[in-house]
């Protein structure tokens, strides 16, 4: 399994919450659930300090009544303070559970802020007050945990509605993941992510996080051909060609071979160099999958190159110049292909297809649909679209990955694992996965030679 743990829409959220009710929970009772269950993790933080709650007029306030019960009850001096009156019946019941003061107005103090002032059903911007009470008290605290979701945040998009809204220490999601906690802007405000179980069963259609691939040893009556031939296709810039090489072979495959014009003098002795046309050498049988874009150049023999692979290649990963290269009549050809774009070439895509979408992640949920190609959307949230309409998205990754020369490893790593025979979006879960835990272990201004010979490390920890 390359994806877990899904990842609701706002809409999504309230249908699972509703096949709870009509099974016979009650709103109060999943709301004890919740924030019993967030409590645990906020008593833990609070280690017997003061917590101040900011409650809300809806369920999300209710969930911050119940957390200041089950704290007092656990020891803690709370403070609750509310702007707002209980709008729904279960928030009002949560209030009357608590039976304690409420304060309208900020100026606390204390140790531990907790919002639960919105959750994931807020859409519009907080208005002026609720946004200075939620500053105030985030500034007069030293740890602060946001319930659900900080209020402010937009939860389909992970938009930041509001400007100067507070950086919390800890996110607990009630339920089930939202795209905001993996969407920036406002991942950047969550600080530490948890998921707070509540008994909500899997959606069909909902998001996937991509999660540690669960890679195998490779067989023991394997050999270099049964474990992967993957070929990759140089041209203009080969350095690139080279990079991709590296981490291809830390990757899975058995065999890696360079498809190139004539030699170069740089190649490691350890990647063999096929110097045949094109055509004869994409003729070989045991090929299983092929890489091409990385240095290719975009010149005519850079476009005969990728017409080629598009005709004669069994399964592909196109990346960086071919991308740029590919129009939608090239696609004349059913095969497993996996487009690996950054924002710049999927915009260049999307023109291409005919795309009119806004967002990363709807820019390639609409390219996969119209191509048929798997589409990896590389970027600091990055995302994996399928033509069924999948999609999972990636948990960030060490900021160092912003530096040239990264993308090629991640396509050296993707195409690697096709060639081992994982389909395209399995293969993109698995690089995407692989790519982060290689630079997490690669440390701070690593090179993407260096990112690559981390490769290896990460794939142990798959095994």
């Amino acid at each position: 399994m390359v994806a877990d743990a899904q990842i609701f829409t706002a809409a999504q959220m309230r249908a699972a919450e509703q096949a709870l009710f009509d099974a016979g929970t009650s709103v109060s009772d999943l709301m004890e659930t919740a924030a019993g269950g967030a409590a645990e993790w906020i008593r833990r933080v609070a280690a017997g300090r003061a917590v101040t709650v900011l409650c809300g007029p809806g369920n999300n306030g209710g969930d911050g009544y119940v957390i200041a019960r089950r704290l007092r009850e656990a020891g803690n001096a709370v403070t609750v303070v509310a702007p707002l009156d209980p709008a729904t019946d279960a928030a009002k019941e949560a209030q009357r559970r608590w039976g304690g003061a409420v304060s309208t107005s900020g100026g606390v103090e204390g140790d531990v802020f907790v919002d639960c002032l919105f959750g994931s059903g807020l859409a519009r911007p907080l208005v002026a007050e609720h946004a200075l009470l939620l500053r105030d008290l985030a500034a007069r605290h030293r740890f602060k945990v946001a319930v659900d979701l900080p209020s402010g945040v937009a939860s389909d998009s992970g938009a930041v509605l509001n400007e100067r809204l507070p950086a919390f220490d800890l996110t607990l999601a009630l339920g089930a993941w939202k795209y905001a906690h993996w969407n920036l802007p406002g991942r950047k405000l969550m600080g530490q992510l948890r998921c707070v179980p509540i008994g909500i069963a899997p959606v069909a259609g909902a998001a996937q996080l991509v999660a540690r691939p669960r890679c195998t040893l490779p067989a023991t009556d394997s050999h270099k051909y049964r474990r992967g031939l993957l070929g990759i296709v140089t041209g203009a810039m080969p350095g690139a060609s080279l990079l991709a090489a590296a981490s291809a072979q830390h990757a899975g495959a058995g065999y890696v071979k360079l498809f190139a014009r004539e030699a170069d003098p740089r190649t490691p002795p350890d990647v063999v160099t096929d110097t045949a046309p094109l055509a004869e050498a994409l003729a070989d049988p045991r090929l299983a999958a092929v890489l091409i874009g990385p240095g290719l150049g975009r010149d005519d023999a850079a476009q005969a190159s990728l017409k080629a692979a598009l005709r004669q290649a069994p399964a592909l990963v196109l990346d960086a110049d071919a991308l740029m290269l590919l129009a939608p009549s090239m696609l004349a050809r059913d095969l497993p292909i996996l487009a690996t774009p950054h924002d710049g070439e999927l915009e260049t895509l999307c023109r291409s297809f005919g795309i009119i979408a806004e967002g990363r992640r709807e820019r390639a949920l609409a390219l996969a649909r119209v191509s048929g190609m798997v589409v990896l959307a590389k970027g600091p949230d990055s995302v994996v679209a399928g033509p069924d309409g999948r999609l999972a998205l990636a948990p960030p990754a060490t900021s160092w990955l912003s530096v040239a020369g990264t993308g090629d490893v991640l396509a050296g790593i993707a195409a690697s694992r096709m060639a081992t025979g994982a389909d395209p979006f399995t293969a993109a879960c698995e690089a995407l996965w692989l790519h982060g835990e290689a630079a997490r272990r690669a440390g701070a201004a690593f090179t993407p030679s260096q990112l690559a010979e981390r490769v290896p490390e990460a794939l142990a920890a798959c095994l």
